[in-house]
């Protein structure tokens, strides 16, 4: 994976005379680069077109012109057009040919009234080199890697499937000459972190962000996207380059067929070869030697007629996905290119007056929560008639939302904030920045509230899931507070990776596991524990509900040792780390407890169930 520096390498660039298309098949290498334009006129493509500085410009479509519109090779050979005598001068030659082309083509369809929208012309992406057979071959193990590993679970598996799919995209980027830089580093160290988690933790719930996650972080390592509408649409990306992707390969194989055919069938006979050989040979060792038999059968997937169509199905979509990351890598879309015009700048009191009032309102609550916090919380508990963890719970989703709410109002304000002068500009960092500031002050709040609610009544999955929530809100207002001051160019990108790390960091907290410390510790203080909910956790809850006294370890522990003991023999590389641990506790202190002792615990229903 690897950011782009726009298209094909700075030779062609330059061999193409000024006409490549910054758009499409050539670009810039750097911050300040200015693509060239067509003859007719430039457009201003704003800031973070492609990966260069802000105010890059792009093509604008040339007038359409009278007679046919010829094609990208026309005059090729002959006359001063025809290509210099050098390799690499010869594809500067033919891209600046296929841009021009392009540029009449889409002349000729705006002036019969079938042009495509500006936009779609501008993140078009560039022609993508041939694919090599280093993509196809990784991209086929991607396949098989994903059919034999996945059909079990997730675990390892996922990240060893994805492996080859990298290759096969940092294959494709190399020979479209694109170069790694740091974000797009960042990006990919990222996403393989992320996919890490599946293969620690047993609950699916932190699994799926993580994977999700990761998505985000390899579409913006493939496309290098770093302005708003470059993170939000580069996943978009994906859903294009699946069949553009899955054309390109076709493009490639068929081009394979006919004079390289004396290269691949060599090669793939030696394969079946081996195949057959190690069949052959591993099933006879197998049969004469019991330990080498159970070793294998622990390394090896255990695939069977029945799961055909399913594996048939991970090999089909671990392929195309492979191929489209590659596709991708080799010419992404142009997000960074879509600019989003600010709103019209109003005056002074029209725009800070409500911000204003809005401050004041913040700041009163905030003085009536340091109040509480400071002595007053008996007195507003008799005057409110709720109790402790009823206040809490009362107080933590309105914070939350005024929290969710607060930022959709930072945004509309800088979208329609003056933009007259210096003195403007020291109006807005002084309202919007004391506004963040009393925010961060609610988000404390609704923290505590939140901690009292917990103390009373136990931690749970949607609990712990807001909390974490809040917390990430709290640090994008921080975030958005340094760009005020140090400028905002990184903050689209901040916001990302801010996401990202909160989401592997509550990966590897094993929340299921942080849940089960925390009731097993408030058990051994007030001697209050929710059985029921306790077992429906993952098997990262173990370690921890191994230390309840009996019997309610045992009842505690009976769901989740029924879905481990439901679920069989699990093979290495779907297993998680958090199950391995869990099977390896309940085999060495079995469950002993009775149906009939944890039904009169509550462990099958009953009062006493955690509140959400």
């Amino acid at each position: 994976m690897a950011e782009h520096s726009d298209g094909v390498d700075k030779t062609t660039a330059k061999a193409a005379g000024g006409a490549a298309d910054p758009a499409g098949a050539a670009g810039t290498a750097g911050a300040g680069a200015t693509a060239p334009a067509a003859p007719a006129a430039r457009a201003t493509a704003g800031p973070g077109a492609g990966d260069t500085a802000a105010g890059a410009t792009a093509p604008e479509v040339a007038p359409a012109t009278a007679g046919p519109v010829p094609g990208p090779d026309t005059d090729a050979g002959a006359g001063p057009g025809a290509p210099p005598g050098s390799a690499a001068d010869a594809a500067a030659w033919h891209a600046a040919q296929a841009y021009q082309y392009r540029l009449r083509a889409a002349a000729a369809a705006r002036a019969e009234g079938g042009a495509p929208p500006a936009w779609a012309v501008l993140v078009r992406p560039a022609e993508a080199a041939p694919v090599r057979t280093a993509t196809l071959v990784a991209a086929l193990v991607t396949g098989l890697t994903a059919a034999l590993l996945l059909g079990d679970g997730l675990g390892i598996g996922l990240l060893l499937a994805v492996a080859p799919a990298a290759v096969a995209a940092y294959a494709a980027a190399r020979a479209a000459r694109r170069t790694a830089r740091p974000w797009t580093v960042a990006w990919a160290v990222g996403c393989l972190a992320l996919l890490t988690v599946p293969a620690l933790r047993d609950a699916a719930w932190p699994a799926v962000l993580a994977v999700l996650a990761a998505i985000l972080l390899a579409a913006l390592a493939l496309h290098g996207s770093r302005t708003w509408p470059g993170i939000v649409l580069s996943p978009v990306g994906f859903l294009e380059a699946v069949v553009s992707g899955t054309g390109w390969a076709w493009a490639g194989l068929r081009s394979r067929s006919g004079a390289s055919r004396e290269r691949w069938l060599p090669v793939a006979k030696a394969v079946v070869v081996a195949a057959v050989l190690l069949l052959l040979f591993g099933t006879l060792f197998a049969s004469a030697d019991a330990a080498f038999a159970d070793l294998l059968g622990h390394l090896t997937p255990d695939v069977t007629a029945g799961e055909g169509p399913l594996r048939a199905l991970l090999f089909l979509a671990g392929a195309v996905l492979a191929l489209a990351a590659a596709r991708v890598a080799a010419a992404p879309l142009r997000w960074d290119r879509i600019t989003v015009a600010p709103g019209a700048a109003r005056s002074r009191v029209e725009w800070a007056l409500p911000l204003v009032v809005l401050d004041l309102l913040f700041a009163g609550f905030n003085a009536v929560q340091l109040a509480v916090l400071f002595g007053g919380y008996d007195r507003i508990l008799r005057s409110t008639g709720l109790g402790h963890a009823e206040y809490a719970r009362q107080g933590f989703w309105q914070l939350l939302g005024a929290t969710l709410l607060t930022l959709a109002v930072i945004a509309l304000a800088l979208r329609w904030a003056p933009r007259g002068g210096p003195g403007d500009r020291r109006l807005v960092r002084a309202v919007l920045g004391s506004l963040c500031a009393l925010t961060l002050i609610v988000v404390a709040a609704a923290l505590r509230r939140m901690d009292l609610y917990v103390d009373a009544y136990g931690l749970t999955r949607l609990r712990v899931s807001v909390a974490a929530m809040e917390l990430w809100l709290g640090l994008v207002i921080v975030l958005i507070m340094a760009a005020g001051v140090f400028g905002a160019r990184w903050l689209p990108r901040a916001l990302a990776g801010s996401a990202a790390a909160a989401v592997l960091a509550f990966g590897l907290l094993s929340p299921d596991g942080l849940i089960a410390e925390r009731n097993v510790s408030r058990y051994q203080q007030d001697g209050k524990i929710d059985l029921a909910y306790l077992q429906s956790l993952s098997a990262d809850a173990v370690p921890a509900l191994d230390g309840l006294p009996e019997p309610r370890r045992s009842c505690a522990l009976r769901g989740i040792n029924d879905e481990l003991s439901r679920g069989g023999s699990i093979p290495w590389y779907a297993m998680s780390l958090g199950e391995y641990r869990a099977r390896q506790i309940l085999r060495e202190r079995p469950v002993t407890a009775p149906y009939e002792v944890c039904a009169g615990l509550g462990t099958f229903g009953g009062s006493g169930r955690i509140r959400y």
